[in-house]
This record gives C-alpha cells, sequence and structure tokens, in this order.
C-alpha cells in the first residue's frame, strides 16, 4: 500500500499541474487573457495540489503518518471546495440559454465547466485517499528523488502564475473584469500582446 499512495500522491500533484498548463496554453495560444475569477481557480488548483506535495515533500525528510495525510488531503478538498464554488459561479454566469459562453471550448465544455469537473474529481479521490488509504503507522515514501522533483514542478508552476499575474496586474491593485493587455508593459512602456474582447469573465484559462 505504500507504493500505492506514492504514486496517488505524486500523480495527483502532477495532474493538477497538467490542468494549470493547459490553462497557460489557452491563455498564450489562445490570446485570451485570465480574469480575475480565472486566478482565483488556479490558485485554489495550486492549493489543491499542494496538499499531496506536501506529504511527499515531507516524506523526504521524515516518516509521515496518518496525521500527515489527513492534513494534506483535507488542505486539498478545502481548496477545491473554494475552487468548485468560484468555478460554478463562472458556469451560471453563463447558464441562460443563448449564452455562447467566453472563450473556446474544448470536447463541448468551457474551461470552467472542466475547471468545476477537475474540483468535484480533487474532493472525490482525496476523501476516498482519506477513507481507504491511510497507514497505520508512520512509514517512510519511496523514490524521494522524484518526490522533489515533482514538489519542483508545483513550485515552479506556482512562481509562473504569480509572474503572469503580476504582468496582467502590473502597478494596479485590482484586475480589470476582461483584461486585453498586460498592464505592467503598459506600465514601464513597452508594447503589450492583446486579448480578445469578451463580453463576461472566463475561466481558468479563457
Amino acid at each position: 500500500m505504500t507504493g500505492i499512495r506514492t504514486v496517488v500522491a505524486h500523480f495527483c500533484t502532477l495532474a493538477v499541474c497538467g490542468v494549470l498548463l493547459g490553462a497557460f496554453y489557452e491563455q498564450f495560444a489562445g490570446t485570451v487573457l485570465p480574469c480575475p475569477l480565472c486566478i482565483l481557480q488556479r490558485m485554489a488548483m495550486i492549493l489543491c495540489a499542494a496538499g499531496p506535495a506536501w506529504v511527499l515533500i515531507l516524506s523526504t525528510r521524515r516518516e509521515v503518518g496518518p496525521l500527515d495525510y489527513a492534513r494534506g488531503y483535507g488542505a486539498s478538498i478545502l481548496a477545491a471546495v473554494l475552487g468548485a464554488a468560484i468555478s460554478g459561479r463562472q458556469v451560471l454566469l453563463h447558464i441562460m440559454p443563448g449564452d455562447p459562453g467566453y472563450g473556446g471550448a474544448v470536447m463541448g465544455w468551457h474551461l470552467y465547466t472542466w475547471a468545476f469537473v477537475v474540483f468535484v474529481v480533487v474532493i472525490v479521490v482525496s476523501g476516498l485517499h482519506l477513507m481507504l488509504g491511510l497507514p497505520s503507522r508512520e512509514e517512510r515514501l519511496p523514490w524521494p528523488r522524484l518526490s522533489r522533483t515533482v514538489f519542483l514542478v508545483l513550485v515552479l508552476v506556482t512562481a509562473a502564475n504569480a509572474i503572469s499575474v503580476f504582468a496582467l496586474a502590473g502597478l494596479h491593485l485590482f484586475l480589470t473584469d476582461d483584461p486585453t493587455s498586460y498592464l505592467l508593459f503598459e506600465d514601464l512602456g513597452w508594447s503589450s500582446t492583446s486579448a480578445g474582447t469578451a463580453t463576461a469573465p472566463a475561466g481558468i484559462g479563457d
């Protein structure tokens, strides 16, 4: 079971990082900039991944026990509940018949809808792990080098999001509901990449 718990922790962390990287692809390739609600959803996803990542990095320093797992995956559940509330509101903004939604769709669903699905999956997986996967005693997880690498991936993704938000908001305290350019570049007098306009806030990568 120790190996299974380790695989689950690695997978959960990398899966959420993959979703965030997909949001970055939509931001730069799709040229539709994230709005405040998008950024909040990204922050919630980072916190979702931080739970299992914390267990992993902790296991590289000492043995981890049931309390460590409970804290890590419990934090993921709380972050996912918050993210589901934010993305759910995003869905409700476009629920009226005839509303085309914001940005492009992936397999028929907009990214904010997929974000809601991701948060629900995080809640279910974390809950099942707490019910069925807790060890009976403290244990040392295998593959510490891989655990450090996975943790580093999350750190880099988090840093990239922080830089992106700073570039979007620039020296301004608030970000507009429908950003069309990187305000930092405008504040510095540099040319800014414009994005397509929209009538409502976007999802995690719209």
